[in-house]
């Protein structure tokens, strides 16, 4: 699998997305915080939900409806940054290609605009998502 992280970031540890993303979340309004979940629990199946911070996100799924999701505020409410940072991580070893929907959340949303974390974790997940498209451009041209 290849390391989510940049290569011209070396400074920066694995766990950095996970926790930046955490920060995002813990300052963001309900309904952006509703919309990172919603992006971040997609690309799971039940079984990976169930294992991460007590089912909380398997719980979530199944109240949010299937398969078009819709995270209620009431869940939003009772999610931690440390569940995120879990949710993120088990997201980093399934599917990178979930950052792009969250990158988009963050990018679009002008409350983050003056956010420092915001601002790095977008600057991580673009680097990375350039990173895989030139990775996927040399593996299809093998």
């Amino acid at each position: 699998m290849m390391n989510p992280m940049p290569s011209n970031l070396p400074d920066r540890p694995p766990e950095a997305i996970p926790q930046l993303v955490a920060e995002v979340f813990e300052t963001a309004p309900l309904t952006l915080r509703a919309n990172l979940l919603e992006q971040l629990i997609k690309p799971l199946g039940v079984l990976a939900l169930v294992a991460i911070s007590n089912g909380t996100f398997a719980k979530i799924r199944f109240r949010s409806g299937w398969p078009d999701m819709h995270v209620r505020w009431e869940d939003v409410q009772n999610v931690q940054a440390k569940d995120v940072a879990a949710l993120v991580e088990r997201v980093q070893q399934v599917s990178l290609h979930a950052f792009d929907g969250l990158a988009k959340v963050v990018a679009t949303s002008p409350v983050l605009a003056g956010s420092a974390a915001a601002t790095v974790l977008l600057t991580l997940l673009f680097d990375a998502a350039k990173n895989r498209r030139e990775s996927d451009s040399r593996e299809r041209s093998r």
